[in-house]
């Protein structure tokens, strides 16, 4: 069988949560109000599935460029590229 190329594949260990982690979401992680220009760090929830970003952006730096519904714009370098992308406040951490 070959192996599978899904969305999450090979996140066994980078979504996962630790023991004391587990739970319901934090609010006030999810009321936080980024601005345009605010650098925010990608760090992925793996229990909310809306919104996530692919796991190549996991751990990386990003700026806030706007808003876009309960999402955010968020601009991070790939490479030499500069990409922008659609991420929910629960993935997202102040820097």
């Amino acid at each position: 069988m070959k192996k599978s190329k899904g969305y999450r594949a090979g996140t066994r260990h980078l979504l996962k949560k630790k023991p004391r982690e587990r739970g319901k979401l934090s609010l006030s992680n999810l009321l936080y109000q980024y601005e345009p220009g605010n650098r925010v760090v990608i760090k992925i929830d793996p229990s909310v599935h809306k919104g996530m970003p692919h796991k190549r952006y996991h751990g990386k730096v990003g700026t806030v460029i706007d808003k876009r519904g309960r999402s955010y714009i968020v601009s991070v370098t790939q490479g030499n590229a500069v990409k922008e992308i659609i991420i929910r406040p629960e993935h997202l951490r102040p820097y």
